[in-house]
């Protein structure tokens, strides 16, 4: 088998339908896997499916999981049509952005259930069918989706945003250490500036800005977050645990 093949293999992967969750549910396909795409939006969902079915096996499953009975949901319909979860990327995500003077206590919630929580319980309601498929020489995966601005101190006004991030690193630490002997990985990519709905305003007044700060000159590509993604996924990344990866060009190490 090719270190990189995923034939055979099934992914879901939260937040599916747009930006980052989309680069990665591409790169899943393309790979061989079959990848169920989450996101609150049933039109959206279908819209990606549609999008990403030239790649490979794809449907779309519409759950909130900003609550924990939406991920139990969400588990339990992926469990009525596949009996393992090879795996699950946690990217669904908010951000706030607003001065310190007047960031409200909703902007805390909202981003923390969804960011940090999420991961968690998604984590815990898929656990049977990942257990059911990992093994000694190639386990099951978790792939968090975090931030660099979980690794350094933003320059915008997002504090629940990077804290949440931050969170999700070293939770991916704390579930790598006990999912493990359950022969599940869990590893975090940390992605820079990529084109999405979130980064869209940003880009839009400060890309080329943003760019310059990088050593590689340039924001992040599909094929940047795709390929990470697989190589988590694959047998390549079998023995990668409680990582935290940064994408991002160098900006976070060298800014």
């Amino acid at each position: 088998m090719h270190l990189f093949d995923l034939t055979g293999k099934v992914a879901v992967v939260t937040g599916g339908t747009r930006g980052i969750g989309l680069m990665m549910a591409r790169g899943l396909l393309q790979a061989g896997a079959s990848v169920y795409v989450s996101s609150r939006k049933p039109d959206a969902g279908e819209a990606a499916a549609a999008e990403l079915s030239q790649f490979g096996r794809v449907a779309s499953i519409p759950a909130d999981v900003s609550t924990e009975a939406g991920c139990l949901r969400l588990a339990e319909e992926v469990g009525r049509s596949e009996e393992r979860l090879h795996v699950l990327v946690n990217n669904a995500g908010a951000t706030w952005g607003e001065p310190f003077a007047t960031f409200p206590a909703s902007a805390w919630d909202k981003v923390l259930d969804l960011n940090l929580k999420a991961p968690f319980f998604l984590t815990r309601a898929f656990l049977p069918l990942l257990e059911a498929a990992g093994t000694d020489d190639d386990p099951a995966r978790v792939v968090n989706v975090g931030s660099i601005d979980g690794l350094h101190a933003p320059s915008l006004p997002t504090y629940s945003y990077s804290a949440s991030k931050a969170g999700v690193h070293h939770l991916t630490r704390v579930l790598a250490k006990e999912l493990g002997p359950k022969r599940i990985t869990v590893n975090a990519v940390a992605p820079g500036p990529f084109e999405s709905k979130m980064m869209a305003a940003t880009l839009a007044a400060h890309g080329d800005e943003i760019a310059a700060s990088s050593p590689l000159g340039r924001i992040g590509r599909p094929d940047d977050m795709a390929g990470v993604a697989v190589y988590l996924a694959s047998r390549a990344g079998a023995y990668v645990t409680g990582a935290v990866i940064p994408v991002d060009g160098g900006r976070a190490t060298t800014l």
